[in-house]
């Protein structure tokens, strides 16, 4: 994904010396989300949203991104993803089929999202509390089978690797084999990416999958993982006073500080068991 590092000349200082160096960022780049539907006699094209992400994977970006917000219910509500490209930067065009009916809601959607927040902008305090359903997953984890998951995150991050910039998010089985990891600039991008990712992959089950975070847990990353059905959330940071709230209101496993042999359970921790 060559697009998605930036290379650049840096001056590096120490207590010795001054000298000439390259270095390698994680790229940062608008991209605008549209969405095309109604019946096919009245066509409707609505923007949706702008996010500064890291390019790479845009239609599954899109795609999340639709899901995780309650625009869409399943993937195969998309008929198409086209990507463009203007002077302003990438678009993302998701046509929905015509016998799809956009949950768009009474109040205005469109709204541009930082790499720092995915809910920012956002124009009513009803619109960060999507059409949320209770998690009612009955999964279950020995926790000891929880403290390799930091290491096989750090091995997969290759963009991480090289730019020390990105996040990075993961889905896991049950038996912590690696099914899918996806990294941005921005947090709610990666967990986006991954979702929609998911999506396209029936043999992916989100209801019985851990989502790891390279960082904190914040409520936009909660709100995201409850659409998808997903029981369990490990942080490698720390979460948030909402992101704890709202985990324990949705059934959610909310796991922090998950590094070094050791994590916080903060909601759930009844499908945590001990040795």
């Amino acid at each position: 994904m060559t697009n998605a590092v930036v290379h650049t000349r840096v001056k590096k200082v120490t207590a010795e010396s001054i000298t000439d160096a390259s270095d390698t960022l994680a790229a940062e780049d608008p991209l605008e989300i549209r969405l095309v539907h109604g019946p096919s006699h009245n066509r409707r094209q609505q923007n949706i949203s702008v996010t500064m992400r890291t390019p790479g994977e845009d239609m599954e970006l899109a795609a999340g991104f639709l899901f995780t917000e309650g625009v869409i219910g399943e993937h195969s509500a998309i008929q198409e993803i086209i990507l463009s490209e203007d002077s302003n930067g990438s678009i993302a065009t998701v046509h929905l089929k015509p016998s799809i009916v956009a949950r768009l809601g009474n109040t205005q959607r469109n709204f541009a999202a930082t790499a720092a927040c995915g809910v920012c902008g956002k124009t009513d305090m009803a619109d960060i509390h999507t059409g949320v359903t209770v998690n009612r997953s009955n999964f279950r984890l020995a926790a000891e089978k929880l403290f390799g998951l930091p290491a096989i995150l750090r091995n997969e991050q290759a963009l991480f690797q090289s730019t020390g910039g990105l996040h990075a998010a993961a889905l896991f089985s049950r038996n912590m084999e690696l099914l899918l990891l996806r990294e941005d600039i921005g947090r709610h991008n990666a967990v986006d990416k991954l979702i929609g990712a998911a999506l396209q992959q029936p043999s992916v089950p989100l209801d019985k999958c851990v989502l790891l975070l390279s960082g904190r847990a914040g409520f936009e990353l909660i709100q995201k993982a409850a659409m998808a059905g997903i029981p369990v959330i490990a942080a490698i940071g720390a979460p948030s006073s909402m992101a704890v709230k709202m985990a324990a209101e949705w059934n959610i496993t909310l796991l922090g500080f998950l590094k070094d042999q050791r994590f916080n359970i903060y909601s759930g921790a009844e499908r945590i068991d001990a040795r």
